[in-house]
């Protein structure tokens, strides 16, 4: 497995930082050595994220985490808003590539399409790889409708807004169904995804518009057919009403997602944080929204964001009260509440078949 480092670039504590908190928490590409972040410096990038300690020593310098960790490329770890490089974060990819480090790259800023990146990466012999460099066309999929045929369960995991860990939960509820005996898979649509090891799925933003439905049903019948597994669960992204990024309607409709796992956070008001953006509705609006698409609200999963422990507790008897659904606190307890549902699911898709 290729050891990476992973670039911050003083974000690590912040929702910016989300890339790099999927790595830390697992990935499958690459062996995790270490986080370059000069003001979180000194510590483990695990106990900094959610309290586990996982060895990964935070850095305050490329040449210091190059020194001691001995990697063979660095990953960009930021997602921000726009996609573009941000502060010093590009100074850095320069400095990488000057010390032998090959670079991964997330953003929508793409270092292949900079003069002065590749010629540098020319002249230390490193490669440099845009995950969220557009497919060329001729690899795209339009839509064929042949998953309106699909009789197995496929469930998205969608939020009631962005940066709610929509990902991280997929994987959990992955995770959870394999302990309890269920061959269950991920579709991701982000270029975390990709990042973590994912090999179904495609980069949904750096898609062209027309080819969406087509990449997300072929990767859904693509994986069923070489994995038979008995239960797919698609990364949602933003939300169905987040006004700078509507997404979701694409795994209900043409990703056949006829459940939802959904994730919210209880203390948010605000789409992104951002008063501009507009109040985020109620979760039960949220849930008959997504009956209205033919979708059934399975269970939800919050974000504890600004919760203690006692607060995010009292909201999970409070919405398993009020919405009659199982409600999972994945950082806190897992995921292993919605498994119950899911092995239903599977059970009656057995049944049917």
């Amino acid at each position: 497995m290729t050891r990476a480092i992973i670039l911050t670039n003083g974000l690590l504590a912040t929702e910016d930082a989300k890339t790099a908190h999927g790595l830390i928490r697992e990935s499958n590409r690459y062996r995790i050595m270490g986080v370059v972040d000069v003001v979180n410096a000194g510590k483990d990038a695990g106990v900094l994220l959610d309290g586990r300690f996982r060895n990964i020593p935070v850095f305050a310098t490329i040449a210091e985490a190059v020194s001691a960790v001995q990697p063979d490329c660095c990953v960009v770890g930021v997602a921000t808003t726009g996609g573009i490089f941000p502060g010093s974060l590009l100074e850095d990819v320069k400095e990488a590539i000057t010390l032998g480090l090959s670079v991964v790259n997330g953003l929508h800023d793409l270092l292949t399409e900079r003069e002065e990146i590749t010629t540098l990466a020319k002249t230390y012999s490193v490669t440099l790889t845009d995950v969220r460099k557009p497919p060329k066309m001729r690899d795209l999929h339009f839509w064929t409708g042949e998953i309106l045929a699909f009789r197995k369960p496929v469930v998205a995991v969608l939020g009631t807004d962005c940066a709610l860990g929509k990902r991280t939960t997929t994987r959990f509820l992955m995770h959870a169904c394999r302990v309890a005996g269920i061959n269950a898979e991920m579709i991701y649509t982000g270029q975390t995804g990709w990042l973590q090891g994912g090999k179904y799925g495609f980069v949904l933003d750096a898609t062209p518009n027309d080819f969406v439905s087509g990449e997300l049903e072929h990767a859904i019948l693509s994986c069923e057919k070489e994995t038979r597994a008995d239960i797919f669960f698609i990364e949602g992204q933003a939300a169905l009403r987040n006004p700078s990024g509507p997404c979701g309607s694409e795994m209900l409709i043409s990703g056949g997602a006829k459940s939802v796992i959904l994730i919210h956070s209880p203390k948010r008001v605000y789409y992104e944080h951002q008063p501009s953006l507009g109040k985020i509705p109620s979760l039960l609006s949220e849930i008959e929204l997504v009956e209205k698409y033919g979708s059934t609200v399975i269970g939800v999963a919050l974000n504890t964001e600004y919760c203690s422990l006692q607060e995010a507790e009292n909201y999970q008897q409070q919405y398993e009260e009020e919405l009659g659904l199982p409600v999972a606190l994945p950082l806190e307890q897992g995921v292993e509440k919605l498994v119950p549902n899911l092995f239903a699911l599977v059970a009656k898709s057995k049944a049917a078949i």
